[in-house]
């Protein structure tokens, strides 16, 4: 019997104008989520990905330190328990990325896993931090993520995150399908005439290289007073084959549903033995400094 899993993305325009006030942006953002969480929910879909820092606007465009109110505590803050009460509600797998605090000062670029009977499972820490212009300052906000690259087993399989940037490291990517990931998702906010031409060949390449789904969530929309560029959307899902499955709207709201057989993983890799033929022990150099 095939495993087939409808998996759902949502990518979300920024509701609040960024001068709103950080409380108003976050919970207006929140509720928006949770209205289309639902939506996504009512459409079959049995794992949901969020994109990065749902919550809020893409304020790496600039160094303020107003936006460290944007963090919480995980799993004891109050996004992520609300998440947890929507996964129990509609019975979903939630991906929900979050402005995490460890310790005050100590902040990171994080994503939760939370199971479909509501259990926090475990988070990612975006390993890969840039730090570059037009308005990518990600090292005013995030520490390197710490906690290596976990795959989560849920009730629709094991499933993996890797955030953002983090897509242009190849390593990272096949250390998940070393542990086991079946399908991994990357939440995003990228804009158009930076790596928009990378959008569709990265990620389908880490899918055929690891032979396991893609889940890509790209944010959408134009956020002022910033202005760094279109946050393009443009989510999709790719296949174990490098085929997308389902692909987003261009720069504007949208949920993007799919059905993933996780049996074609097993196809794939029986056709091409990628794992089988690897030579670790010639790869030393790929870890010096």
């Amino acid at each position: 019997m095939a495993r087939v899993v409808r998996t759902g993305l949502i990518q979300a325009t920024l509701c609040e104008p960024v001068t709103s006030g950080v409380e108003k942006i976050k919970q207006a953002m929140i509720d928006k989520h949770v209205e289309m969480i639902a939506q996504a929910a009512d459409r079959g879909a049995q794992v949901v990905c969020l994109q990065e820092l749902f919550y809020g606007p893409y304020f790496c465009a600039e160094q303020d330190p107003k936006w460290y109110e944007m963090v919480e505590r995980i799993p004891d803050g109050p996004t992520t328990r609300l998440m947890c009460e929507l996964a129990k509600k509609h019975r979903i797998v939630l991906v929900v990325p979050v402005y995490e605090e460890d310790l005050p000062g100590i902040y990171y670029n994080t994503a939760s896993v939370i199971d479909s009977d509501g259990t926090y499972l475990g988070k990612f820490r975006k390993i890969h931090i840039p730090h570059c212009a037009p308005g990518f300052w990600e090292k005013f906000y995030f520490r390197p993520g710490n906690m290596g690259y976990p795959v989560f087993e849920t009730k629709v399989g094991r499933v993996a995150v890797y955030i953002c940037y983090d897509r242009h490291f190849p390593e990272g990517a096949r250390a998940l399908g070393l542990n086991g990931a079946e399908l991994v998702f990357n939440p995003s906010a990228t804009v158009a005439g930076l790596s928009e031409y990378l959008w569709k060949l990265e990620q389908p390449a880490h899918a055929v290289a690891n032979q396991y789904f893609v889940g890509a969530i790209n944010r959408p929309g134009t956020e002022d007073p910033w202005r760094i560029g279109e946050f393009y959307g443009t989510s999709y899902l790719c296949s174990p084959r490098g085929q997308i499955l389902a692909e987003g709207k261009r720069g504007e709201d949208d949920i993007v549903v799919g059905d993933l057989d996780l049996d074609e993983i097993r196809e794939v890799r029986n056709v091409w033995q990628f794992f089988r033929d690897r030579r670790p022990d010639t790869y030393d150099n790929l870890v010096a400094p």
